[in-house]
């Protein structure tokens, strides 16, 4: 039996490699047009490189910096005493301080508003990078923080995802 050529089925197949191709192509867009997170970490922290993980999980480029001294970076940052947990990082014109989930930090950066940064304080359970298995997650506040000290509550999470 000869083999028939069908145009419409080769047409078929160009428009929907084009189509998967253009929708991967926006995927990778939006996922390079994501800032760089510089992550301030003590050597010897890992729930800070799994909070890097997650950041990296959601499309932002990440850069670590081990330092010893996370007070010095926390006060030249201006992260209010009472908001400091285990790391620091600044994306854009923001300071990040602890482990602010992905989605929050995408907020953050389209609303772009006129803040210092985003904080958790402490290290709830189920927050990005403090996944217990077996531990329900809490429930957190993301607070928005400013220049002077002030914060409000920015979101609410369990564990990954926002809440209330």
């Amino acid at each position: 039996m000869a083999h028939t050529h069908d145009p419409l089925f080769d047409r078929r197949t160009v428009l929907v490699t084009m189509a998967l191709a253009m929708a991967a192509s926006r995927s990778l867009a939006a996922a390079d047009t994501r800032p760089e997170v510089r992550i301030w970490k003590d050597p010897s922290c890992g729930c800070c490189g799994a909070w890097g993980d997650h950041l990296a999980r959601a499309g932002f480029p990440i850069h670590v910096v081990e330092v010893a001294d996370m007070t010095a970076v926390k006060s030249r940052l201006g992260v209010p005493g009472d908001l400091q947990s285990c790391h620091t990082a600044e994306v854009g014109k923001y300071v990040l301080e602890g482990h602010v989930p992905a989605s929050a930090v995408v907020r953050l950066l389209a609303e772009s508003p006129n803040i210092r940064g985003l904080a958790v304080p402490g290290m709830p359970i189920g927050s990005p990078g403090m996944e217990v298995k077996g531990i329900a997650p809490d429930t957190y506040i993301v607070s928005a923080f400013m220049a002077d000290g002030t914060y409000s509550d920015f979101m609410m999470f369990t564990g990954a995802s926002p809440s209330g």
